[in-house]
């Protein structure tokens, strides 16, 4: 019995170029909504991080009545115990403080426990807000007091370390900071984490989180629709 030919016709070679533009279509038309939910994705997890690092300063404040932070030890080792991170009392997660903008590559490292543990953000590096008293700042709602600290270049990139190998280490290291555009270690921004780099997330004095416009995020000057604009980074 001969075979039904319809079942024997081929493929033709511009129906498997058609069918490939298709697909090739259909793909150019869902990756550029695959990558806006993966970058939101990552924002509020920015957002969720700086959250968790203001409740536990805030914890931290209600313990030494209201002073922001020892200047003998870095801010990062008094939220966060290298020795023992699971009884930490306000921290216990070292990956709070990377963000998932940041790309960790060699020596920067992802893992506890390592002298180039990787940190994606940094407290307001204004001259003497370590060691501050909260008390002092005029304008809680506008002071930024911890944001991602990014570094020179034109992509979204990140430089900061901390030593994590024990406790004094990460007393020792260097604070992580941000001011305006400026981090330390890093350099100069060119841009925000975010919406093809046109904004930034950001955590104010009141403890409340806000994804800014990066021309808000580094402006220092008052400004007739931002007369705030030099409490941002001064309290």
């Amino acid at each position: 019995m001969a075979r039904n030919s319809h079942f024997m016709r081929a493929f033709t070679l511009i129906e498997v170029i058609v069918v490939l533009a298709i697909i090739v279509i259909m793909m150019a038309m869902v990756y550029p909504a695959y990558t806006t939910i993966s970058e939101r994705a990552k924002a509020t997890k920015d957002m969720s991080n700086l959250r968790q690092i203001g409740i536990t300063t805030q914890t931290y404040l209600n313990d030494s009545d209201g002073v922001l932070f020892s200047t003998t030890g870095s801010w990062m080792s008094q939220l966060y115990n290298a020795d023992n991170s699971a009884n930490s009392k306000y921290l216990s997660a070292w990956n709070v403080f990377l963000s998932p903008f940041d790309r960790p590559i060699s020596p920067r490292s992802t893992s506890t426990k390592n002298a180039n543990s990787a940190l994606s953000y940094g407290i307001n590096g204004t001259s003497g807000v370590v060691g501050m008293s909260t008390s002092r700042i005029s304008k809680p709602t506008v002071f930024i007091m911890f944001a991602p600290t990014q570094k020179s270049g034109s992509r979204v990139d990140f430089q900061g370390v901390a030593n994590t190998t024990n406790q004094s280490a990460l007393a020792a290291s260097s604070n992580v900071t941000v001011l305006a555009a400026a981090s330390a270690p890093g350099g100069t921004a060119e841009g925000g984490t975010h919406n093809s780099r046109t904004r930034i997330n950001a955590l104010f004095a009141d403890w409340h989180v806000e994804a800014m416009p990066w021309t808000t995020f580094t402006r220092t000057g008052a400004t007739t629709d931002d007369p705030d604009a030099p409490l941002r980074w001064n309290p």
